[in-house]
């Protein structure tokens, strides 16, 4: 079976070139603005990626990305939360292989299988068509083209169960993790701003109060997990962006907040 791509065209181009191109018009902005040219140097073994449309979140997420291919991780597994689809619990991939405009990803379902026998995944096939998730995998295959892929997309769940399962991804040197997650929705620029400091602050500083105190993150159970499974392993982390999508649009009235951000 095939992972089917549902939101190409629409969150992100449905052709590979016009993916290539936007890719590459983010890197030349890159690299005429970026001051701080360590931040290529970095290897780092989690990221936390954006999920909007790219015409506002590309960029946000393109950063982590070039820096996650520095790691060179052999298989990527992308966690989000679920939008469409009500899920008690957490749904893995069991497809064969993740289409893209650009070509489709291997799934390996032979250790997602191992992870489904330690810890309670199920398959529920309608709730993996998620962009959460999707988006992601345009810019996996353009950096990682050779890695495989899992998709993970929860529901109502405890971020100390999806924690440990982010141990015990990260247990192994091949792996690296995304965290799918947008901040604060539909507030003035300033509201948002001052709403997604409690995120910002929560990430930099691995602080679980901070984030209830007010961290309005779509995909907060995942932060919430990766920051849990970030102490108990003793990595860092490193916020490399944050803006709004008043960034791409101009409109600051109703806005969209995001970051990026890796584990060291």
């Amino acid at each position: 079976m095939i992972r089917e791509a549902s939101v190409a065209g629409a969150f992100y181009p449905g052709r590979c070139n016009d993916i290539e191109e936007m890719i590459g018009n983010f890197n030349v902005i890159l690299d005429r603005a970026l001051s701080d040219s360590d931040v290529w140097n970095i290897e780092p073994k989690a990221i936390i990626s954006p999920h909007a449309g790219y015409i506002y979140s590309g960029f946000t997420a393109n950063i982590v990305y070039r820096v996650l291919a520095n790691s060179n991780p052999k298989r990527v597994v992308v966690i989000g939360p679920s939008h469409r689809v009500y899920l008690n619990g957490i749904s893995g991939s069991f497809f064969d292989s993740y289409e893209t405009p650009c070509g489709d990803l291997k799934i390996d379902k032979e250790y997602l299988t191992y992870l489904s026998s330690l810890f309670d995944i199920a398959f529920v096939k309608e709730a993996h068509n998620e962009h959460s998730t999707e988006v992601q995998m345009p810019f996996i295959k353009h950096y990682m083209g050779n890695a495989s892929v899992i998709e993970l997309v929860y529901g109502d769940l405890d971020p100390l169960t999806l924690s440990k399962i982010c141990i015990e991804v990260l247990s192994d040197p091949n792996n690296a993790i995304v965290i799918s997650t947008d901040l604060s929705h539909y507030y003035s620029l300033k509201e948002a701003q001052k709403i997604d400091r409690f995120c910002l602050k929560g990430v930099n500083d691995l602080d679980i109060d901070m984030l209830h105190q007010g961290c309005e993150a779509c995909g907060k159970i995942g932060v919430e997990a990766i920051i849990l499974a970030a102490k108990t392993l003793g990595l860092k982390p490193r916020i490399l962006d944050y803006r709004t999508s008043a960034d791409a649009s101009g409109d600051e009235t109703t806005v969209v907040g995001y970051m990026s951000a890796v584990f060291l």
